[in-house]
Parts: C-alpha cells; sequence; structure tokens
C-alpha cells in the first residue's frame, strides 16, 4: 500500500505544480474566452449591461452582419482586415530583416559588442506604454523631434508633416510596431547563432565561399528551426496588437491605421455594441486558429521533406 501511494506521490508531482499555472490560465484566458464567445450569439447593446446574461438571442445575426462586405458593418471590417495584413507583413517582415542582420553583424567579437547588444535590446525592455507614448510626442507635427530633424534640421520635406493623421499615419505604425518587435527577433537569432558551430563556417572559407554564400547556405539554413516558431509568434504578435496602435492614436484611430484590434474595440466600447464585437473577436479568434494551424502543417511537412532533397 505504502509502494502504491509513494508512485501516486510521485507521478502526481508534476501535475501538482503545473497545477496553480492552470488554474491562472483558466481564469485569465480560457473563462474570458467562453464568455466572449456566448457574447457573440447575444443581442448585447448597453442596455443589458448591468445584467448581460438577460440579453436576448441573437443567433448568427452579430456574425451575418459582420460578414456581410455589402452592408457598412461588413465593408468597414473587411477594409480593417485587409489593412491590418498588409501592415503584418510589412512589420513582421522589417522586424525580421532588421534581427537576423543585426546578429549576424554581433556574431564576431569586437570592441564594444556588449553595449551595442544592450542598446539593441533597450525598445524590448521599455514598457510598451511609456515608449509609445515617446513616439506620440516625436511625431507630433509641430514641436515633434521627427519633423525637426526632417524639415528644420536636414530640409527633406517642404513643410512639417502629419505624422498622426492622414495616410502617413500608417507608416507610423510600421515604424513604431518595428521598433519595438524587432529586439525581440535579435535576441532570439543571436541565442541561435551560438549554436552554429565555427568549423562549418572555417570550412565553408576553406572552399571558397564568401561572406553572402555563407550567409546563404550556413547562416539561414541553421536558423530555420528557430525563424519557424519566430515568425508565428511575431505574425501573432503584431496581428493582435492592440496596445501600441492605442496608445499611438487614442479611441478613434485614422482610417489608414485602423487596425482591426482597434476596430473590434470601437465596435464594442465606443458604439456599444458588445454582441457584434464579441462576434468579430470570435471571427478574429477563428483567422489566427486557421493560419496558425496551416503554417505548422506546412512547416511540419516541409521539415519532413528535406531530408530526402
Amino acid at each position: 500500500m505504502s509502494a502504491l501511494v509513494e508512485r501516486v506521490r510521485r507521478g502526481g508531482l508534476p501535475y501538482l505544480l503545473l497545477l496553480p499555472a492552470l488554474a491562472l490560465e483558466l481564469l485569465i484566458h480560457l473563462v474570458p474566452m467562453a464568455i466572449g464567445i456566448v457574447m457573440a450569439f447575444k443581442e448585447l447593446t448597453q442596455e443589458y449591461i448591468r445584467e448581460w446574461g438577460a440579453a436576448p438571442w441573437a443567433g448568427l445575426d452579430n456574425f451575418s452582419v459582420a460578414v456581410d462586405v455589402n452592408a457598412p458593418v461588413g465593408e468597414a471590417l473587411l477594409r480593417s482586415f485587409a489593412l491590418t495584413c498588409a501592415f503584418t507583413v510589412l512589420a513582421v517582415g522589417l522586424a525580421w530583416l532588421l534581427g537576423v542582420t543585426a546578429a549576424i553583424l554581433m556574431q564576431d567579437s569586437f570592441r564594444g559588442r556588449g553595449l551595442l547588444r544592450a542598446l539593441f535590446l533597450t525598445p524590448y525592455a521599455l514598457p510598451v506604454y511609456a515608449a509609445v507614448i515617446t513616439w506620440s510626442f516625436m511625431l507630433q507635427r509641430d514641436t515633434g523631434l521627427v519633423n525637426h530633424v526632417l524639415h528644420e534640421q536636414l530640409g527633406l520635406t517642404d513643410s512639417p508633416s502629419f505624422w498622426l493623421v492622414g495616410d502617413n499615419s500608417f507608416v507610423s505604425l510600421v515604424v513604431v510596431s518595428v521598433w519595438r518587435t524587432w529586439p525581440f527577433a535579435f535576441l532570439m537569432l543571436t541565442a541561435a547563432l551560438q549554436n552554429i558551430p565555427r568549423d562549418v563556417y572555417e570550412a565553408a572559407q576553406m572552399d571558397g565561399a564568401g561572406i553572402w554564400r555563407q550567409i546563404r547556405h550556413v547562416t539561414l539554413p541553421s536558423l530555420r528551426p528557430v525563424n519557424l516558431v519566430l515568425l508565428l509568434v511575431l505574425f501573432l504578435w503584431t496581428f493582435n496588437d492592440f496596445n501600441v496602435p492605442y496608445v499611438l492614436f487614442g479611441k478613434s484611430a485614422p482610417e489608414s491605421a485602423d487596425l482591426i484590434s482597434l476596430h473590434i474595440y470601437q465596435s464594442s466600447f465606443v458604439t456599444w455594441d458588445f454582441g457584434a464585437g464579441s462576434a468579430m473577436s470570435v471571427l478574429l479568434l477563428l483567422f489566427l486558429m486557421v493560419v496558425t494551424g496551416l503554417y505548422l502543417l506546412l512547416t511540419q511537412r516541409g521539415g519532413k521533406a528535406e531530408p530526402h532533397v
């Protein structure tokens, strides 16, 4: 009997240690997610805020309105979705490019490398609100540092530009997002580069391979497993990003910077139509789950097929 109890105690210890994390995950993520899914099927407006459970059922009406691209709500959601896709591709691509470039340049030892690495990681270490508020001051038209340098110091523009309204707001959003996320890519890729044996580079040099051929045929293939995970994480972070556009533009972003996360917030907390906002959130969740599943499926197939090439 004592042996059985000892076996159960040892076998159950890992689950016991995981119990607090599972409880917090259930409380913080799964329960609100389930409530949001239920809200998507209700006519939940400001009239039922006090007792949202008493709101009448709407069935699939909220989803029908959200996906009807011929109606104003569906058309605006589709435009926001397309804008978010373009923003995500640009921001993730530039963040990865800057990260891999900096990681490769910082691979060899030189004087001051540690200081540069610390400086590169500063945007990632700063609190997001403090960093984006600083950018919002820098991007002001009349008193911002960006216009001061571009217009007054360098003379590259005829007049101070509006960076937080109009079409330039999309550029500002991409720049701030890349500035925030590329240090994470740099950190991950720097750690991955440490696992590539130096003998491989020495053998490539003896075979006459230059720096570009070494990067193409040694560095990038070796970084492939890390890049697969890194790109997925950056995609999910960027596509779901709410803090950066909200702090940068406020509750109502310009049309050219109306990301889907901010669009759903406006549909829920500005128009007080929580049912429609919840339906949009559920659609976004389904889209991200499908994209993630397809991405993992394709990358796993590519990884299995690679040894046979």
